[in-house]
């Protein structure tokens, strides 16, 4: 039984533990309580007794352990996804240590923590705030397991904190695309790389939800006719290092491919030839795009005057190496193509990496095809696409004084669009075309714990009708890009609309480089309401300027090239298109 004892001006509790030891009662912090009056004590030591008899007792001395020697040891515990595991690495290098390292835990309370929350919150978005405190209740929980601490300090007490106004929390809408908008961004995004591979991983992505990581990880022996298999992905760490990993949550999975995307896809390999990759000895359906990593600014391509000439890279090769091989107005027009592109010789040739960067991907192919823009990335600033006009839809200008000969630059496609949200966007296209949520889910990788979900099951019927309803899509979508203009650049996307649907340019368009008549241009009207929902030539803008353009600046664009003007890329140009 528990007594008190007399100390000084003050009485403190003391109980045994074992035979000839006791101890002192002390509050969370490990200090000695010090009661007013014997009785007092007394009652306290006899529950402190009690409550060890009972193995209840926590040793107070274990809670004074720092907040940042247990969060190193906690980390080093864990057994994780090597993704999880660098999340959490940030959260507790970044956000956590700097104020609870020196703490220690039974010191740290929920006013602590509400208050560091409140200060992130005034820097950071709320949603990756909310996730912090996630980790920081994670690792008190543990604590508390441990034995450590009694109760967690970063626990949210239901119905407490402010009701009005909870909506600020709620992060910015998800922007998404339509199958047009698919077809465009993947136009661009190989536009500004310089080869096909991007507008094949565009529309892969766009058609398929996979995720980032799926794509790029994405084994040739897993592309298969009629169904791509999900069974790994490289995932990208701070270090720069890409991990060969099961995909998220194991979410693997048989998603089915539509015949044209599978041919897409197979024509692909069968043109690049990938090889084993030096990093894990594996052959990927996609490989990097060094030169792309730098902007674009290295200068033109070899691809871009072939371009520019409507020739062959080949035949740019001769003109550059053999020109007695190459006939006059062929030589004539490749080497004003080089003139009007600046090409430098010693920039055409660079080693393509071994695979994409999600920064640089993002950075300079995808938010420059959907924006139209450059990003800020220091020390330049946010500045447009600059383009030459032809071929339409316009070929990004490179190398030093791009922006002096520029003709035009890009309109947005879907502003704010990222390479995750064509994830958003094809479940959006799967909910449009009614498609069950169970397909759903199974197709993009998620899982639903839900009792009507487990007596839900993918049926045939429905794996047809979804794809039927995609290839109707992507269909509608190389029709609407063909009444825009009947080539492309983009040799890939040339080939499916010159063997898709010739019969609708057939009358349209005249010799090759010609002006269309004004007849044409009204046929071209009907025929474009009619894919594009009503919306008529007159209420598109101007796609392209300069004096040089007639042909293509009489093109309708929904997502069309801005026509120049004072804030515009080019300011020495003016358009003088008709309006």
């Amino acid at each position: 039984m528990g007594f008190a004892e007399k100390r000084g001006n003050y009485w403190r509790g003391r109980y045994k533990i074992a035979s000839g030891k006791h101890l002192t009662v002390v509050d969370e912090n490990g200090k000695a309580i010090r009661f007013a009056t014997k009785g007092e004590a007394q009652r306290a030591a006899s529950e402190a007794e009690n409550k060890y008899r009972r193995g209840e007792w926590r040793d107070p001395a274990l809670g004074q352990e720092t907040f940042g020697e247990y969060a190193n040891r906690w980390y080093e515990a864990q057994d994780l996804a090597v993704s999880t595991m660098q999340n959490y690495r940030r959260h507790i290098e970044e956000h956590l240590l700097p104020e609870f390292e020196d703490k220690a835990l039974a010191g740290i309370l929920r006013t602590d923590v509400d208050l560091w929350e409140k200060k992130e919150k005034a820097v950071y978005a709320a949603s990756s705030v909310k996730t912090w405190r996630s980790t920081l209740h994670l690792i008190f929980e543990d604590a508390i397991d441990e034995g450590l601490i009694t109760s967690n300090p970063a626990a949210r007490r239901r119905g407490r904190g402010k009701r009005a106004g909870r909506s600020r929390d709620r992060g910015p809408e998800k922007v998404v695309t339509d199958a047009l908008g698919i077809l465009l961004t993947a136009e661009r995004a190989a536009l500004l790389s310089g080869r096909d591979d991007e507008f094949v991983a565009v529309v892969l992505k766009g058609y398929t939800g996979m995720r980032w990581g799926e794509i790029v990880g994405l084994e040739t022996e897993y592309a298969r006719p009629g169904s791509i298999r999900v069974e790994w992905q490289l995932y990208e760490l701070d270090t720069g290092e890409l991990v060969r990993c099961p995909p998220k949550d194991d979410s693997y999975r048989a998603i089915d491919a539509m015949d044209w995307l599978s041919a897409l896809i197979a024509n692909h390999v069968a043109r690049t030839r990938p090889t084993p990759c030096p990093c894990h000895g594996r052959t990927y359906v996609f490989r990097g795009q060094g030169a792309a990593r730098n902007g674009g600014h290295q200068g033109a391509k070899l691809v871009d005057v072939a371009r520019r000439a409507e020739v062959s890279t080949g035949t740019v090769s001769n003109v550059l190496n053999h020109p007695d091989r190459v006939t006059e107005a062929k030589r004539v027009r490749v080497e004003q193509a080089i003139a009007d592109l600046g090409f430098v010789r010693r920039g055409a040739v660079s080693e393509h990496a071994a695979h994409w960067r999600r920064n640089g991907f993002a950075t300079w192919l995808f938010t420059p095809a959907v924006s139209g823009w450059y990003p800020k990335k220091a020390p330049q600033e946010a500045r447009p696409v600059p383009l030459l006009g032809e071929p339409w839809p316009g070929v990004p200008a490179r190398g030093r004084g791009a922006s002096d000969r520029a003709d035009a630059c890009w309109l947005p496609i879907a502003k704010g669009l990222t390479p995750h949200g064509l994830r958003h966007t094809h479940r959006t296209m799967m909910e449009d075309l009614g498609t069950e949520k169970v397909l759903m889910d199974q197709r993009m990788g998620h899982i639903d714990g839900s009792a009507s979900a487990r007596y839900a099951h993918v049926t045939p019927g429905m794996r047809k009708r979804l794809i039927l309803g995609l290839t109707e899509q992507w269909e509608t979508a190389l029709d609407a890009r063909l009444a825009l203009c009947p080539t492309s650049p983009v040799r890939m996307l040339n080939d499916l609309l010159r063997r898709d649907a010739p019969s609708l340019w057939r009358h349209l368009s005249g010799p090759r480089g010609s002006v269309v008549s004004d007849r044409s241009l009204r046929q071209l009207d009907a025929a474009s309401q009619q894919l594009l929902g009503g919306t008529t030539t007159a209420s598109w803008p101007t796609t392209l300027c300069g004096p040089d353009t007639q042909f293509a600046a009489r093109q309708p664009h929904p997502y069309g090239v801005r026509a120049v003007h004072p804030q515009c890329c080019c300011p020495s140009r003016r358009s003088t298109a008709p309006a």
